[in-house]
């Protein structure tokens, strides 16, 4: 399968594995576009990554010549380490708050509303708003080390725009048991509820998996696969403007005395 760093003329680049600022990138071979994003912390995902992932999955969407999505993300270490530390310390009001996790809720809107079936390809641990990326999915395929967790209750926010959509995917039992007490959930448990379709024992299994079931999605009838992708995510025609509300909430929380001396004491840590 083609990855993101081969065949130029069928790829296009937001910045490359060495920025500092993160970067997106696509590539498209036989039917299958390959949309991989990354970033030196962890593969967090600040706002310039957030709005290429957007817009590049909005783009390969509208492609005639894509039929499948595969997502997944650089390196060997996180899958994704949710938002950065960076850009939430650096947000002084309510608006520009509301603007960055606007960020999030752009990528689950372009994956739930791209046209192909998104297979998301998860190497390692998720944190926070990357497990709204995997839940945005509709076909999750993890190596069983893939835990996660929803650590933003822990920061004095929580998972507001990601919630709608993990929720859809979970029910709101899991949802709120993964809100509320914010442990790491261990991969094999994702498989039961349903945000990974498939587990497998080692990173070779996962991608051998991964590569075939991308190749028979591009191999079945486009038209069919249109029609339940939109069958799977029907009823969240409100979707925009109700992410658009808990973008400004959580734009509203971060603001406060205790989420900044959380974030602060975080960020710290991570150094």
């Amino acid at each position: 399968m083609t990855h993101p760093s081969t065949h130029a003329a069928d790829s296009a680049r937001a910045g490359s594995p060495s920025d500092p600022a993160g970067f997106v990138a696509t590539a498209v071979s036989d039917g299958v576009a390959v949309v991989e994003f990354g970033h030196p912390k962890g593969n967090s995902l600040p706002a310039t990554v957030l709005r290429d992932l957007a817009a590049a999955i909005t783009a390969v969407g509208a492609r005639g010549d894509v039929r499948v999505v595969v997502l997944r993300s650089h390196g060997e270490g996180p899958f994704c380490a949710g938002a950065s530390f960076d850009e939430l310390t650096a947000i002084t009001d309510a608006a520009a708050g509301r603007e960055f996790f606007m960020g999030f809720a752009r990528v689950v809107l372009a994956m739930t509303r791209c046209s192909k079936p998104i297979v998301t390809r998860v190497h390692g641990k998720v944190v926070g708003g990357g497990v709204g990326v995997v839940a945005a999915s509709d076909y999750a395929m993890a190596v069983e080390t893939a835990s996660l967790r929803l650590s933003e209750l822990a920061i004095g926010i929580g998972p507001f725009v990601i919630g709608p959509v993990i929720e859809r995917k979970v029910g709101p039992g899991a949802l709120s048991a993964m809100s509320i007490d914010a442990d790491w959930r261990d991969a094999r448990w994702a498989e039961r509820i349903g945000l990974y379709a498939k587990v497998f024992d080692s990173l070779h299994a996962l991608d051998a998996a991964q590569e075939l079931f991308a190749r028979k999605l591009a191999a079945s009838n486009p038209e069919a696969l249109e029609h339940i992708k939109r069958v799977t995510w029907s009823g969240t025609d409100h979707w925009p403007t109700l992410l658009e509300e808990r973008a400004a909430l959580s734009g509203r929380l971060v603001l406060s005395t205790f989420t900044r001396d959380a974030i602060a004491k975080f960020a710290q840590r991570a150094k």
